[in-house]
């Protein structure tokens, strides 16, 4: 089982399911402030979610160009929701599969996060290596999926592009870009086996 990342602010046992959504659910709870009042707190949860940078045998790094429903067109990632149950690594592999047809042989945890305090969300980040397309794309009804792949070098250079929209993605990039170790280790990282 793929270790979840703690989040910096803890959904507390006791806080009380107050809507169930789609996507988010609400959760309240009361809150002893330090001069002794109650306040109400509130925190949303909703699925996790996983990211997966595949690495071709050719040192390329794949990509999708992408459209949803009521969104501009983007460059994006390989990766989607975490299903109930489902093991975050499982569904990094389920993912990859759907948008690309590609399967990996090695799929490397490169880091898992909780980016919002105010929401209970992971995401995980895989590295996949040893792939290879196996099957046609099984998109589901709301996506429009084209992948492309770009050099280590390209692929940092979207960094600058604010439409890129994977901004947890973006701390990582610019050390890279900053720091030649730091760059030395990422491309180490994002290299074929």
């Amino acid at each position: 089982m793929t270790p979840r990342p703690q989040s910096n602010q803890p959904l507390p046992e006791h806080a009380k399911l107050v809507f169930k959504g789609e996507m988010f659910d609400v959760y309240q709870w009361e809150q002893v402030m330090y001069d002794g009042t109650t306040k109400v707190f509130e925190k949303l949860k909703r699925p996790d979610t996983v990211i997966v940078i595949p690495v071709l045998d050719d040192e390329r790094i794949m990509l999708t160009r992408e459209e949803q429903p009521g969104k501009k067109p983007f460059i994006g990632t390989c990766g989607g929701r975490v299903d109930s149950g489902e093991d975050a690594l499982d569904a990094a592999k389920r993912e990859f599969l759907e948008e690309t047809g590609y399967e990996a042989t090695d799929y490397i945890l490169w880091k898992a996060i909780q980016p919002v305090s105010k929401i209970d969300w992971a995401i995980y980040f895989f590295i996949a290596k040893g792939c290879k397309q196996v099957a046609n794309q099984s998109l589901d009804g709301g996506e429009k999926i084209e992948p492309f792949t770009v050099t280590f070098d390209e692929w940092l250079q979207m960094v600058r592009d604010k439409s890129f929209p994977v901004k947890e993605l973006i701390p990582d990039m610019y050390e890279a870009l900053l720091d030649e170790g730091k760059y030395g280790e990422l491309k180490e990282l994002l290299s074929p086996l």
